[in-house]
């Protein structure tokens, strides 16, 4: 752990220098600590330091940190933000879902035939939706930390990017959700995973959220979490995901729902406060490395893998950031801000290495596939800062500085 932190910290400061979220800088150390370098350059210091029991207790650690990373992002979910933009909103995220899944129809008949890429039980629909759920995935977490830093949380571009990006999740995840569902085990498993998830979701965002509102009344009347509250809702937690797992959908769901339903004020407040630093600072290290210990670079080598690779992410780049620039555009908002936009969605981060690793565990898609999509991912959240900067970011700063200039005078 003293080694994932380490290089998690050094590579994120690294990219900080560069414009680069942490986050992206521990996601580039999670593949650098795997057989793509560590394990290539070191192969004995690397079969040492992650040994078959250090996997096991990272693997434990990496679902626990997803976990309740994805909890934490459930907190954050606003459902109310497109209501004041829900015609442009709508039309972004509808492309943006739309068009990938076009292109995964397209995609996958001819990668579903190279070997390596998914598993031999997969079916050419199944490939269909999980590709197209991966194109479409956004980093919604990313995306709104970038609006809420740059002091765009109530502008046009913010209010449109956050509630286009919300929609477009949670439609990639219920995507998701079936595929995993399908490859259960036959029509009865499906039902009991889709009909099971469904149910939950229901009744927890009725039901559920009104009972929760007690918890809340009590934060509110103490100004704090107590630690009984941190313990309720941390069973509350594991319940809801153990309960999600079990019929055959996947944790993450279950502290996704979870975390939606939740009364806002002090308590999701303080829970933030409380839960994110751990979790994002020692338990998501432990996931990037997981994953980065599933990926193989070297695979690119294969000329057929290389050409997939180039393949899929110019798909990922036309299917989210073109489409939802384009629908942008349709529905009247200015060029700037629709390249803004475009390369806001177009950005996959820690979201796609959710999915895939998910799809990895169940059996959906096999390590070529699987390496293909997380350098999708880190080139596509690579891609995100600097293209917004420059189509928006400096253009905001020139607009600003007049007006502090005068404030100053």
């Amino acid at each position: 752990m003293a080694v994932i932190l380490l290089a998690c910290r050094v590579v994120g400061w690294l990219g900080k220098q560069i414009g680069q979220p942490q986050v992206v800088g521990e996601m580039i150390a999670g593949v650098l600590l795997g057989p793509s370098l560590l394990g290539l350059l070191c192969p004995v210091a690397s079969a040492k330091l992650f040994s078959p029991e250090t996997r096991g207790i990272l693997y434990v650690g990496a679902q626990l940190g997803v976990g309740l990373y994805m909890f934490l992002v459930g907190m954050e979910f606003r459902t109310d933000l497109f209501r004041s933009r829900v015609r442009s909103a709508a039309s972004v995220s509808i492309a943006g879902m739309v068009v990938p899944f076009m292109l995964g129809a397209l995609l996958a008949p001819w990668l579903v035939k190279v070997p390596g890429l998914f598993s031999a039980k997969t079916e050419v629909y199944q490939a269909a939706l999980f590709l197209g759920a991966a194109i479409a995935i956004t980093a919604f977490p990313m995306l709104a930390r970038i609006i809420y830093e740059r002091g765009l949380s109530g502008t046009s571009l913010g209010t449109l990017a956050l509630a286009a990006g919300a929609i477009d999740d949670a439609a990639a995840w219920c995507v998701l959700a079936i595929v995993l569902a399908s490859f259960g085990g036959g029509a009865g498993m499906a039902l009991i995973a889709i009909g099971g998830g469904a149910l939950y979701a229901v009744i927890m965002l009725t039901v559920g959220k009104r009972a929760l509102g007690y918890l809340g009344q009590m934060a509110e009347r103490e100004g704090s979490v107590s630690s009984m509250m941190m313990a309720i809702t941390l069973m509350l937690f594991c319940l809801s995901a153990w309960f999600t797992d079990t019929i055959g959908i996947h944790a993450v769901f279950g502290g996704f729902i979870l975390g939606i339903a939740m009364p806002r004020g002090v308590l999701t407040t303080e829970l933030t406060r409380k839960l994110e630093p751990f979790t994002v600072i020692f338990l998501l290290p432990m996931f990037f490395t997981f994953s980065g210990l599933n990926t193989r670079l070297a695979v690119m080598l294969e000329p057929s893998v290389l050409f997939v690779a180039i393949v899929v992410l110019l798909a990922s780049i036309l299917g989210k950031g073109v489409a939802c620039w384009a629908a942008a555009r349709l529905n009247g908002e200015d060029n700037r801000t629709s390249l803004a936009i475009g390369a806001l969605m177009n950005s996959r981060g820690l979201m796609e290495l959710i999915i895939i690793n998910i799809g990895l565990q169940k059996g959906v898609i096999g390590p070529k596939l699987f390496a293909v999509l997380v350098l999708m991912a880190v080139t596509t959240t690579l891609m995100a800062s600097p293209i917004f900067e420059w189509v928006y970011g400096r253009h905001l700063r020139q607009k600003r500085a007049p007006v502090v200039d005068a404030l100053e005078a």
